[in-house]
């Protein structure tokens, strides 16, 4: 038997193990890994705002799918009002992307905020079930 030890660690060997990288900060960070350590980069952070605003159209555009497959007249109605916000939405989140990135490209000093559109959104959205709501008990 040999009197050396079963792992031996030599200064010149280094050995590469594959690190899991979650997509959500993959896209957080493109160019470097993303420890807890380390802040993330905000020359990116605009792009996590819009896949989470197309997260949430791609929920609502399966719910009007789902109306406009297994509805009556009203479902279809409904479906074709909540796919017409979530296409508002997709258009919104990708014009606010692009603003967002620009003015971290240019360093303006200016709110990156926008309480505008989020608010016009939900109240298209809420016009949207309400809609829904009248149509389906007045509905004989």
């Amino acid at each position: 038997m040999s009197t050396q030890p079963l792992l031996q660690r030599t200064a010149q060997k280094r050995i590469a193990l594959p690190v899991r990288v979650e997509p959500k900060v993959f896209f957080a960070n493109e160019r470097y890994v993303w420890l807890p350590l380390t802040p993330p980069n905000p020359k990116m952070l605009p792009f996590r705002t819009f896949l989470s605003w197309l997260h949430f159209t791609v929920v609502l555009g399966g719910l009007s799918v789902g109306l406009l497959n297994f509805g009556d007249k009203v479902g279809k109605i409904s479906a074709g009002m909540f796919s017409l916000v979530a296409v508002a939405i997709m258009i919104y989140a990708l014009i606010t992307f692009h603003w967002r990135a620009n003015a971290i490209r240019k360093r303006s000093g200016a709110p990156y905020d926008d309480r505008l559109g989020p608010t016009i959104l939900c109240i298209a959205l809420l016009a949207a079930i309400i809609v829904n709501f009248i149509l389906r008990f007045t509905a004989e």
